[in-house]
């Protein structure tokens, strides 16, 4: 399975409801445990990002706040906040969809993922996927003709 695509289907569920298209899977032992989207719009959360979401999900579903040995297909370089939660709840393998040079946390702008100063680190796999880039530019540029 293309776990890529599949956050890809998670983006297209924000772009849908008019959020920026950012979504995230979880996977353990080749497994999609949670998925996750973009809802701070909807929700009126700006803790409501896609990692997040599928973070929270992926603790209930394992009953654990811990997630080691799993790894996040996201998107959109997490943004500090994100980087921050995928740090704190042990997440083994973070694959990256393309990068964010305004926020992004996993070394675009700052590496809060693999920093020495911090106790863990999470290993970034940059994947670097157009249909990622593509769906945002796209999103961004509909948003400013609008």
């Amino acid at each position: 399975m293309d776990f890529m695509k599949e956050a890809l289907k998670e983006a297209e569920k924000a772009k849908r409801l008019g959020e920026v298209p950012v979504g995230a899977v979880i996977v353990k032992d080749d497994e999609i445990i949670s998925r996750g989207y973009n809802r701070r719009e909807i929700l009126n959360s700006v803790l409501a990002h896609g990692e997040i979401m599928a973070i929270d999900e992926a603790t209930k579903v394992l009953n654990n706040w811990r997630l080691d040995g799993c790894s996040m297909y996201v998107t959109l370089e997490p943004c500090p906040m994100c980087a921050g939660a995928i740090l704190q709840s042990r997440i083994s393998k973070l694959y990256i969809g393309t990068f964010d040079p305004v926020s992004g946390a996993a070394g675009s702008v700052i590496n809060i993922l693999e920093n020495d100063n911090l106790n863990k680190w999470t290993n970034v796999k940059w994947c670097y996927d157009e249909e990622c880039s593509s769906v945002l530019i796209n999103f961004f540029k509909e948003r400013r003709k609008s």
